[in-house]
């Protein structure tokens, strides 16, 4: 379980600095960011779940998720 944990954490960590490169990349990054956060949390939202007899505990521990992963991305320095 503790390198399924360890695999899970280095994907979060992966896509966080893929979606902070991207969002460098554009003219407005705060925007991009906070535009792609409301996409992926509308999927989040309304994904299927098959075979759970819970499935919300499944979507809030996955908007949970996407909430933290947004929250280590800082923004821009006014360097």
């Amino acid at each position: 379980m503790d390198e399924l944990n360890g695999k899970l954490i280095a994907c979060q960590i992966l896509i966080t600095g893929l979606i902070a490169r991207v969002a460098n990349e554009q003219r407005d990054p705060l925007r991009f960011l906070t535009d792609f956060r409301d996409e992926i949390k509308a999927v989040v939202g309304g994904v299927n779940i098959a075979g759970m007899d819970n499935s919300d505990r499944v979507r809030a521990v996955a908007q949970k998720t996407v909430d933290e992963l947004f929250s280590l991305m800082k923004p821009p320095s006014s360097d």
